[in-house]
């Protein structure tokens, strides 16, 4: 077995988390700007007819899954996210750094989780303020780490279409 300090270096995922870096500053400065510049449910349209930004507090997950169930949930969806985290930063390290897709799925995914525990373990709930409506129809309020989660996991399933197709093909040939 190979001695880890001789081992020669190859470049890995973990190159990408200088995306993972942005997203939670970009995530942090936007939810501190919310947070100074609104009153709580306080709504201000953005684009007319469709999107607004609106400040509000989620104790709960996503759409505000178990947010009045006492606090609980708090500790749970802190403790689940650092889990994934961790989970997230030795898969980047294992992965070689072609792997881009996966390795920016990944970073994506850790960027949001990383943003929404820092509201977690900071204030006991996320800031959520971007709210995209169509009349009176709203979908739940979110925030740039919820968008990122939400890219990386669309992103993962791509990966996984590619992987798929590229295993037929070989397969095939």
């Amino acid at each position: 077995m190979p001695d880890l300090m001789t081992r020669p270096h190859r470049p890995s995922g973990l190159r990408f988390l200088w995306l993972t870096l942005l997203l939670v500053v970009c995530d942090q400065l936007a939810k501190q700007w919310v947070a100074g510049s609104f009153e709580l449910y306080e709504s201000r349209e953005v684009f007319s007819g469709w999107f607004n930004f609106t400040y509000v507090h989620n104790y709960g997950a996503a759409f505000s899954f178990l947010s009045d169930h006492g606090g609980w949930q708090r500790w749970l969806f802190t403790a689940i996210a650092i889990i994934v985290s961790v989970v997230l930063v030795i898969w980047l390290a294992r992965n070689p750094v072609g792997l881009w897709r996966q390795n920016t799925a990944f970073s994506l995914i850790l960027a949001g989780a990383a943003g929404n525990v820092v509201d977690r373990l900071i204030h006991g709930y996320v800031i959520d303020f971007l709210d995209v409506y169509y009349q009176n129809w709203h979908w739940p309020a979110f925030n740039i780490a919820d968008m990122a989660i939400t890219i990386g996991a669309a992103l993962m399933l791509l990966e996984a279409f590619v992987d798929q197709r590229r295993a037929k093909e070989e397969a095939e040939s």
